[in-house]
């Protein structure tokens, strides 16, 4: 059964980072005032985070062929070249 988190208006005031906490739960939060609820807070719904296409960019750059040179002999040689 789903139950609503109910908090006073002085809650809401005096102890903000509890309701905020209730809030990033995905929880529903009653607020009242004098034992009448006068508004209802709901959470926003969590966006996704669209990431980029790594490997598609790194084929773009540097191609589907493997390198022939592995990246500790490109170290090595830059390394060498001081």
């Amino acid at each position: 059964m789903y139950h609503v988190k109910t908090v006073s208006v002085r809650d809401l005031r005096y102890d903000f980072p509890m309701v905020e906490g209730l809030l990033r739960k995905g929880e529903e939060v009653r607020i009242t005032k004098r034992r009448k609820t006068i508004a209802r807070l709901i959470p926003e719904p969590a966006s996704p985070v669209e990431l980029p296409d790594f490997l598609d960019r790194m084929k773009k750059l540097y191609g589907s062929e493997p390198l022939h040179v592995t990246g500790a002999e490109i170290v090595r040689m830059d390394r060498d070249r001081d």
